[in-house]
């Protein structure tokens, strides 16, 4: 039998509001949700849960009463769970009732969705405990698939998930990494022991989560059936979709067909016989692994580079993400709530994913993600804010140096 497995990326950061020059020093509050619309994190999250969140959970949920042979995954950031918490407690009580089928599997992640691992590995292990502590306090479940952020992976990360006890971590199955190999197979990273690698189906996850609408794609419109088809054509052992929820309904708007495509592919899939629905866990568990996988360099899902540029590609961004994981040792002697929770969120990868100053394709879709008018806007609001969090420390636990820009 051959699997299908679904796994979906819940994330919401706090955007940094324009914080201007004149506020260090003067106002500690960087993420409020006042003031301008597109930087407004309650009513950004609200809407997101509206037309994503909350219509794709219910079908999800409907789909596994009537499919109970029906699996899917997802991974939640810490700080969205947050924010649903406190500004869509609907959204967050679907995602509980979908786990609660036991029909779904909630994977590891970093609870600020950073990129601290490159950074800072005692961070990062510190973010993926709070991640699992919440985790365990909100839907009750222990997560065994490690997922980094922005599906980021490199051998030695591995290694680590290997060493902590997760039975599986995700990446993306990026062609030049794989070479004759196929992504629909479990793998061995190089240099584990037990720990087993699903890797992406960046072309079927792609066609859903990025072509679906797109009149120019030859393919369009992609219907149940015909997707249900190449699936069933798909060679391997197992085919792993994995994309951000909010494909469903926010990327992709509901007068597109996506949410007519989601219910009706379940019974399109029925069709099929070789084909059954699996968790990452149950994937895991059912194949023996093909090959060993080396992957020396960080690997992400993101921009045609698939790599960390589209965070660390300009000095803006390599400024930014250095001076903030620069400030680690004197936060942590500070020993103030506030300061540290500010610090983390100020970690979240989108932050330096809005200072991208790439052209093309990778532009758009960096420019379609941001809440600021340009890169440079995103980068003097970030750096202001992190300016007043360096005065913030100093007051608590005087520092030597200044920022570098």
């Amino acid at each position: 039998m051959k699997s299908l497995c679904f796994y979906f990326q819940v994330h919401q950061p706090y955007r940094v509001k324009k914080y201007r020059v004149f506020d260090i020093g003067n106002d500690p509050e960087y993420f409020n949700d006042r003031g301008e619309s597109n930087l407004n994190n309650r009513t950004i999250a609200e809407k997101v849960a509206r037309k994503s969140y909350i219509p794709a959970t219910r079908l999800i949920l409907e789909l596994l009463k009537r499919h109970p042979e029906m699996r899917v995954s997802y991974s939640f950031s810490g700080i969205a769970l947050e924010q649903l918490e406190r500004y869509a407690p609907e959204a967050l009580d679907l995602f509980k009732r979908v786990v609660e089928t036991g029909q779904a599997e909630v994977l590891a992640e970093t609870y600020y969705h950073s990129l601290a691992f490159f950074y800072s590995v005692p961070e990062f292990e510190r973010q993926v405990t709070k991640h699992r502590e919440l985790i365990r306090k909100l839907f009750g479940v222990w997560p065994r698939v490690f997922r980094n952020t922005e599906l980021s992976y490199r051998n030695d990360l591995a290694a680590w998930a290997d060493s902590a006890g997760y039975a599986g971590i995700i990446s993306e199955g990026w062609d030049p990494i794989l070479g004759w190999r196929s992504p629909n197979y479990v793998y061995r990273p190089v240099g584990t022991r037990t720990i087993r690698l699903l890797m992406k189906n960046y072309k079927l996850s792609d066609d859903v989560a990025f072509r679906f609408s797109s009149r120019e794609w030859a393919e369009w419109p992609l219907t149940a059936g015909k997707y249900g088809q190449w699936l069933a054509e798909a060679d391997g052992d197992t085919v792993n979709l994995f994309m951000d929820y909010e494909t469903f309904g926010e990327h992709q708007w509901e007068d597109t067909g996506i949410f007519d495509f989601l219910e009706q592919l379940p019974q399109e899939i029925a069709k099929n016989p070789g084909i059954i629905f699996r968790t990452p866990s149950e994937v895991i568990a059912s194949y023996e692994p093909k090959d060993e996988v080396d992957i020396p360099s960080v690997l992400t899902w993101a921009d045609t580079d698939r790599d960390l540029t589209a965070w660390t590609g300009n000095a803006m961004q390599k400024a930014a993400i250095e001076n903030i994981y620069a400030l680690e040792d004197g936060v942590h002697l500070a020993n103030d709530a506030k300061l540290m929770e500010d610090w983390r969120k100020l970690q979240t990868s989108d932050h330096f994913y809005y200072m991208c100053t790439k052209w093309s394709n990778d532009g758009d879709v960096h420019a379609y993600f941001s809440p600021y008018e340009s890169p440079y806007e995103a980068y003097i609001a970030y750096m202001n804010a992190l300016s007043d969090l360096r005065l913030r420390l100093d007051k608590r636990q005087p520092q030597k140096g200044v920022l570098q820009t």
